[in-house]
């Protein structure tokens, strides 16, 4: 690379940071006017006559009457049933959508819409903007969105939230993985990190562990430590909370601006 290119590869990456920055700005600043609401996913493949489809229409127009914005990733398949659903019961349908080398076609049943360059910014609109997940049976991205929950609640990041897996039979081969592999031969969870998360094939039970734990009558991840006053434990701006950093003295009081 000549030192020219090197000059312009620089100047590219210092532009991209601005990219990234503006990207999270314009989604902060919708996504922050919203109510109350849960992440949907899914499989962009399921096709609208598979009963997961019909499930997920169904708890779109459910999560409504609870008075829940639904937020999807935008696309087809499952993200278009729960969006269909909510728009259908006359809620708020927010579509994440992402760009992607082979196109997504964004579902037509958005009545609040982003586009994302970035699947990093994406994932943190998920997380910070939802008070939990529900999750059918999907594919790499689906299980991406269930672990990136798991590892956040695991590691104190976010206050524990609802996470609900919906398909017995399509869920049991990974979970008896987790049991047999993860747990009890290898150690590397804990038998407490089961509580994460919810099986079920009920639409109705999910929504109710939901709107329960929204409410404040259900406690979900009972194992995990709570934080009521612990300064280290405060959410930061981001949606996640602070910590302790690494090597490094924790602050004994917290910045008057609330930032890290």
């Amino acid at each position: 690379m000549t030192r020219t290119e090197r000059k312009h590869a620089v100047a590219n990456e210092a532009w991209r940071a601005l990219r990234i920055m503006s990207e999270f700005v314009d989604a902060v600043d919708t996504m922050s006017r919203i109510p109350a609401a849960i992440s949907v996913f899914g499989s962009a493949r399921t096709q609208p006559t598979d009963p997961y489809y019909l499930k997920a229409v169904d708890i779109g127009r459910k999560l409504v009457a609870k008075n829940f914005a639904v937020i999807t990733g935008g696309g087809p398949g499952i993200m278009e049933a729960a969006n269909k659903g909510a728009l259908e019961a006359k809620g708020v349908s927010v579509g994440l959508n992402i760009a992607l080398p082979m196109e997504q076609k964004p579902n037509p049943y958005q009545n609040i819409e982003l586009d994302f360059r970035y699947f990093f910014i994406r994932k943190v609109m998920f997380v910070k903007y939802a008070r939990g997940f529900i999750i059918f049976p999907g594919g790499f991205g689906t299980m991406d969105e269930f672990f990136e929950a798991l590892t956040l609640m695991q590691t104190l990041k976010i206050e524990p939230f609802p996470v609900v897996l919906i398909g017995t039979d399509f869920w049991s081969g990974l979970l008896d993985w987790f049991r047999k592999t993860l747990d009890a031969k290898y150690h590397t969870i804990s038998p407490g990190d089961f509580s994460l998360f919810h099986v079920t094939d009920d639409i109705d039970e999910a929504v109710r562990i939901v709107h329960e734990t929204y409410m404040g009558t259900l406690q979900v991840a009972e194992d995990l430590p709570r934080f009521s006053s612990d300064v280290e434990a405060r959410e930061s701006g981001e949606g996640t909370r602070r910590g302790v950093f690494p090597r490094r003295k924790a602050l004994s009081e917290p910045p008057s601006d609330g930032a890290i």
